[in-house]
């Protein structure tokens, strides 16, 4: 190959050569050049090295050490992406096809070896002939100098400007599929990596579950185990060949300026090996922790991997490093614990960060996805709630967590489709629950304000907060103890108990105090309008209470309730009631609640004064065997409720005939109660209260507990077996429609039977001989179960609706006036 000389000299320079040293120059150059060539074609032996070092010095003589070099690079470039370059990409052609890169089979990791074996012969080659290159400089620079300059500076120079030629030509020819082989190869030799130490894992945490009496410990002290180090060094060990080829190869690619392709590779592979346990781990079951299992598979598989792998790189130990103190802020350990490690590198410690980050970050993705559900099955789920606390405590994510979390709500609970017991449930849950990861419930007002807005357009809002705080089961036939806030009640008793009022300081400055220790600024996900003071404590029932905006809107509520159940009882047994109150004092205060402790003492009060009056009556005799229509009672089959009706909800009073018997004895016992009481009277509420009926047929006795009304229309048919709608509201003394829609009870238990008149809005009822115990839900004869038969138009007090309705009707009359 022939070579253009070119001289890159003023003209005074060209002036002084003779022509002898032209010719020695052009003869010089010719014979480097032909050299070069050979040397990067490998087709001499080594022995031209003193050749070639001559013509360098020849040249150089001559000041002409810049051409030399810049002649040798771009043989070197041209030589290297023919002989390297190329033949280094070919081998990966049948790659570039998705389907076959993605074939197990393929044999990928052989074609990558080979490959990368090639090249790297070819760049020892010609790294051999760039150092000759440099020792001729270094030679010639030594035989002018006085004093030999021992300075690896040209050297450092040259093989650095080599390795950004080789990179460079590699990344120029670089095809777009070659990351994805790379990820490929490293995913699948770490899956066969992770399947040998994992199982290993396996069987350590197995075998430390067992103490030495060969019982299982508990699943706490499983997690919260130490792996150890020698058995993972001993599993490195057996597996040292595959990590070697592993660590080969990216040593290679490193060689050729593949490093941080190669180290995104890898780390790509390690992170979705990462992200697949984690997911294996989590799945859908709430009621365990994972992250200790999580923490356990890290420093078992991946960290000790990185670990093996940067040893052989020669990284992985750096003990002057000012970070090796670092602190991992997952570590339940020492900063100092690194299994298997002495003394960590700054490289190994950030890779044990990123690791613990990227799977923490993983399961908080999980754990928010699936958060509706998990607070669904709360409390059983408070494992994966923790799970959950520790992933924002280190991430800091707590806006995705609200995003997340609203968009689920408005999506799945804030539906028409849903009931309003099902919402505040929710509701109820989703406090609890994230109490626990927002313990100032900063988060947490962002997360219930789409609920509180929804329910405040509920109808029945009020009513069923303050079933959920007086009932255990908040309305639902499946509802627990967890489901009631009269949990939150006792708690609030238990806290005002727990106060030292003996203590020296005040509790609410050593509150402020410790407060003002604890104090950190509001995340800006805070509402500006709430400072901190206000989320010292997140309230349930307060939250709950600020739905509604007002406590007297649920104390009046409370009280309708209170009285609807108090005039439906049987008995005087309101132990449960007066528990309820004093709870509903403590958070609502005395004088909310005095209306409602009226009640109860009403209750006690009747109790006493029936029992008085029943003392003082005088026993009359029965008339057994008599008709029953005849019959007469005794006090004792009588009890009363009497109420003090200014402290009580308006009463509905609706007229009824009652049998003559029946009267009799009531107008008894208000005589008797004012003898006692004096100048007291009653006045009774017919239609108020439980009659406790038994019907006797001919081959069965059937108990009810029903309404009066109820009981006056069947106590009819004990003269008559059949009546006519018109006559029997007649009798009763109540409308037609009323009749009509209550008698639908006896018919429906199988009592009487319907029938349709001459006249088609007048119907025939007749008592049946024999009521159908099938239809009646009767089995032995017997039952004692309350059927009140009511519906929800048939209340014993008006609603808190009613009575507004009832207020605003007399205003605007008066007004119009």
């Amino acid at each position: 190959m022939e070579s253009v000389l070119r001289f890159d000299c003023n003209l005074g320079a060209l002036d002084s050569l003779t022509s002898d040293s032209i010719d020695e120059i052009l003869e010089s150059w010719n014979c480097f050049c032909s050299i070069t060539d050979a040397l990067l074609s490998d087709n001499v032996e080594i022995s031209v090295e003193d050749e070639f070092i001559s013509y360098v010095h020849s040249l150089c003589n001559h000041n002409l050490h810049s051409l030399v070099q810049d002649h040798f690079f771009q043989s070197l470039e041209v030589a290297f992406e023919t002989s390297g370059a190329s033949g280094f990409w070919r081998h990966f052609d049948a790659y570039f096809d998705g389907s076959v890169l993605m074939n197990e089979e393929s044999g990928l990791e052989e074609v990558l070896y080979k490959a990368l074996k090639e090249i790297t012969l070819v760049k020892q080659r010609q790294e051999r002939s760039l150092l000759m290159l440099i020792h001729s400089l270094q030679s010639h620079r030594d035989s002018i100098l006085a004093n030999k300059d021992n300075s690896d500076t040209a050297r450092v120079y040259l093989l650095s400007k080599y390795q950004l030629m080789v990179s460079s030509v590699l990344m120029a020819s670089l095809p777009r599929q070659f990351p994805a082989i790379l990820h490929q190869y490293f995913k699948r030799r770490l899956e066969e990596l992770s399947t040998v130490m994992d199982g290993g894992c396996e069987e350590e945490l197995h075998d430390k579950e067992m103490d030495v009496d060969g019982k299982r410990n508990s699943i706490s002290e499983v997690g919260e185990m130490d792996i150890d180090e020698h058995y993972n060094r001993k599993k490195l060990s057996e597996n040292s060949l595959l990590v070697k080829n592993i660590g080969k190869v990216v040593q290679d690619l490193r060689s050729l300026g593949f490093t941080s392709m190669t180290e995104d590779a890898y780390a790509s592979a390690i992170f979705m090996l990462l992200k697949d346990k984690v997911q294996d781990l989590a799945g859908d079951d709430y009621r365990n922790s994972v992250l200790d299992s999580v923490k356990v598979w890290i420093e078992a598989v991946p960290f000790q991997f990185l670990h093996a792998l940067l040893t052989y790189l020669g990284d992985s130990v750096c003990p002057n490093s000012p970070s090796s103190g670092l602190k991992s802020p997952l570590a339940s350990h020492p900063s100092s614990f690194y299994p298997g490690v002495d003394t960590p590198s700054e490289g190994l410690i950030r890779w044990k960060l990123r690791l613990e980050y990227f799977a923490y970050e993983t399961l908080q993705d999980l754990r928010i996805a699936k958060l509706f559900d998990i607070i669904v099955d709360y409390p059983d789920s408070s494992p994966a709630i923790e799970d959950l606390k520790q992933c924002l405590d280190y991430t800091g994510q707590h806006s995705k967590l609200v995003d997340s979390f609203i968009s689920a709500l408005k999506y799945r609970l804030l539906t028409a489709g849903a009931s309003t017991n099902d919402i505040l449930h929710q509701y109820v849950s989703t406090i609890k629950a994230l109490r626990t990861i927002d313990p100032a419930g900063i988060f947490l007002e962002a997360v219930g304000e789409p609920i509180r807005e929804y329910l405040r357009g509920r109808k029945d809002t009020i009513k069923c907060i303050v079933t959920m705080m007086t009932d255990g089961s908040s309305g639902n036939a499946s509802g627990s103890a967890g489901d009631s806030l009269l949990e939150e009640l006792n708690r609030d008793e238990e806290n005002q108990e727990n106060i030292d009022l003996d203590d020296d300081f005040n509790v609410d400055d050593k509150q402020a105090w410790l407060s003002a220790q604890r104090w950190e600024p509001d995340p800006v996900e805070a509402d500006p309008l709430k400072g901190s003071r206000n989320r010292r404590k997140v309230d349930v029932l307060g939250m709950i209470v600020g739905i509604i905006g007002s406590k007297d809107q649920l104390v009046n509520e409370y009280r309708v309730m209170l009285a609807e159940k108090l005039l439906n009882k049987s008995d005087y047994d309101i132990d449960s009631e007066i528990r309820t109150l004093e709870l509903l004092k403590i958070h609502f205060g005395d004088s909310s609640m005095q209306k409602c402790e009226i009640m109860l003492n009403d209750l006690i009060d009747s109790k006493r004064t029936n029992t008085n009056i029943k003392k003082a009556a005088l026993p009359k005799p029965s008339h057994a065997g008599g008709e029953m229509g005849k019959a007469e009672f005794s006090l004792d089959a009588l009890d009363a409720t009497i109420i003090s009706s200014n402290f009580w909800p308006p009463i509905q009073d609706e007229p009824v005939n009652l049998p003559r018997s029946v009267d009799d004895l009531l107008s008894d016992y208000a005589k008797r109660f004012h003898e006692i009481k004096t100048p007291r009277k009653l006045l009774w509420k017919k239609n108020l209260g439980v009659v406790k009926l038994e019907l006797q047929f001919e081959d069965k006795v059937i108990q009810f507990s029903v309404s009066p009304l109820l009981a006056a229309i069947i106590m009819q048919f004990q003269d008559q077996t059949r009546w006519t709608s018109k006559d029997l509201a007649t009798a009763i003394g109540v409308p037609i429609d009323v009749v009509n829609r209550r008698i639908n009870f006896w018919v429906s238990k199988g009592v009487l039977a319907e029938s349709v008149g001459e006249d088609s809005n007048d119907h025939i009822f007749s008592l049946l001989e024999g009521a159908d115990s099938n239809r009646a839900g009767f089995h032995g004869g017997s039952n004692d179960e309350l059927l009140m038969g009511d519906e929800d138009g048939d209340r014993s007090v008006a609603t808190v609706e009613d009575q507004l309705h009832k207020e605003m009707t007399v205003y605007e009359v008066s007004y119009m006036k």
